[in-house]
């Protein structure tokens, strides 16, 4: 059980390192993500908050999944 926990938080947490910055690349190129004077809209923002989320949540599934596979949970 503790081996499948652990893929399970392995995946969740690769998925996350591989979707969010792609997913940001894309938000910072939308016309929406500044206004006419260049600076950073709310819409970036929240999508930067969103990313910054997603990749401490796939940090901390690594740490958990470390923690389950050497008993130190």
């Amino acid at each position: 059980m503790i081996p499948a926990l652990a893929g399970l938080l392995l995946a969740g947490a690769a998925f996350n390192i591989l979707t969010w910055p792609f997913f940001l690349r894309r938000v910072a190129k939308d016309p929406r993500a500044r206004d006419a004077q260049g600076k950073p809209t709310t819409f970036l923002v929240v999508h930067i908050v969103l990313v910054a989320i997603g990749l401490t949540l796939a940090a901390a599934f690594i740490l958990a999944a470390i923690a389950a596979l050497t008993g130190s949970w």
